[in-house]
């Protein structure tokens, strides 16, 4: 790893920590909740501790001027739910494009095993190898999907760290994947490869949900989070972020996260 890239890195996370909070949503969903007024949103998680906002890069803009000195990141690739397959990701820009958008980093979604994994696999070794040029970090969001992935199954743990493995391979410094709904199973996801592994969210679930599932990957070894609609469509952005950065960063629990940002407790 270069200088440029170990330096943008900690501009992202803490002591090799993180909590990113996606918010590309707007191409996949639109103007969803959290989005329409997205610098509201942005100031309230930073100020709640996100490390990163991560966007499209032409709301850039928008992001700048409300993240409270947190770091910023462009993602590169998207599709739409009204599109005719939302796993085929298409590039949205270029590692140029990211840095003249002021991006201290670039992220990917991949979908491994879909029937898109070829141009994907090409599209992601391409990116690593350009950012690599630029001491630029790649976050790669790699998740096991595809016909032939069941994530109800015993094995599926197995198909996540081969996604996250393939991060790795490819030139990847971060990668992001699904939490596969324990600590024990999510450990070997954790085990397949030598980079931060951080959790995505999901669809929006109570805030107990939420802190348990980070507290049980943290368990597993994972670095942290890339936590989108759990965040930003929260009634209260900031106190969530809050409370996933005390998991993530001082290693507290997830009932005692909850109290001291403010959230009840739910019964």
């Amino acid at each position: 790893m270069n200088t440029g890239t170990r330096a943008r890195l900690d501009r992202i996370g803490t002591d090799d920590r993180y909590v990113v909070v996606p918010m590309d949503h707007g191409i996949t969903l639109g103007a969803t909740q959290g989005l329409k007024d997205l610098e509201s949103t942005v100031d309230a998680i930073t100020r709640g501790g996100a490390d990163a906002v991560l966007t499209q890069r032409g709301v850039a803009d928008r992001v700048h001027p409300n993240k409270n000195d947190a770091g910023y990141i462009a993602h590169l690739n998207g599709s739409t739910v009204i599109g005719p397959d939302e796993n085929d990701k298409r590039m949205t820009g270029t590692v140029e494009d990211a840095i003249r958008a002021g991006a201290d980093a670039v992220s990917m979604h991949i979908n491994v095993g879909s029937v898109h994994e070829r141009e994907q696999i090409e599209d992601l070794a391409q990116m690593t190898s350009e950012a690599e040029r630029y001491g630029l970090p790649v976050l790669a969001m790699t998740y096991a999907r595809g016909p032939d992935i069941d994530p109800e199954a015993d094995d599926y743990n197995q198909a996540v760290g081969h996604a996250v493995r393939l991060g790795e391979e490819l030139g990847a410094d971060v990668v992001k994947t699904g939490y596969t709904g324990d600590a024990e199973s999510f450990q070997h996801v954790v085990e397949s490869t030598s980079l931060p592994v951080v959790i995505a969210g999901g669809s929006k679930g109570t805030d107990e949900e939420t802190l348990d599932m980070v507290r049980g990957a943290m368990d597993a070894g994972a670095s942290g989070v890339s936590m989108g609609r759990s965040i930003f469509q929260h009634d209260e952005p900031e106190k969530i972020a809050r409370a996933v950065a005390s998991v993530v960063h001082d290693d507290a629990e997830a009932d005692a996260a909850l109290r001291e940002a403010g959230l009840a407790v739910e019964a």
